[in-house]
């Protein structure tokens, strides 16, 4: 069953945030990751927004995003993710 992860993104350090996402792009293939869409925050429809960026990825299942997310490779991207922006990051199991 396909998983998500969806971050939002309040950027603090343009420059520490472009290393992050440079860093973390080229290791999603390696679990079976895409990246499906990155936009900027147009408006909220309901409840609250204060984002400036959102992102959706797409992986095989559960285990391959972890298998991503707990890679020795993203654990040392942690730091600059922290240092450039404020996230929230959250999976889902797609309901087939």
């Amino acid at each position: 069953m396909s998983a998500f992860l969806i971050a939002t993104v309040t950027i603090r350090d343009k420059e520490k945030f472009e290393a992050y996402s440079k860093k973390v792009g080229p290791e999603l293939p390696g679990f079976g990751g895409e990246l499906l869409i990155r936009g900027s925050f147009a408006e909220s429809l309901h409840g609250g927004g204060d984002h400036q960026l959102a992102a959706v990825l797409r992986f095989p299942d559960m285990a391959s995003l972890r298998g991503w997310y707990d890679s020795p490779a993203y654990q040392q991207a942690i730091g600059l993710r922290n240092a450039g922006a404020d996230m929230t990051i959250t999976a889902y199991e797609a309901i087939d």
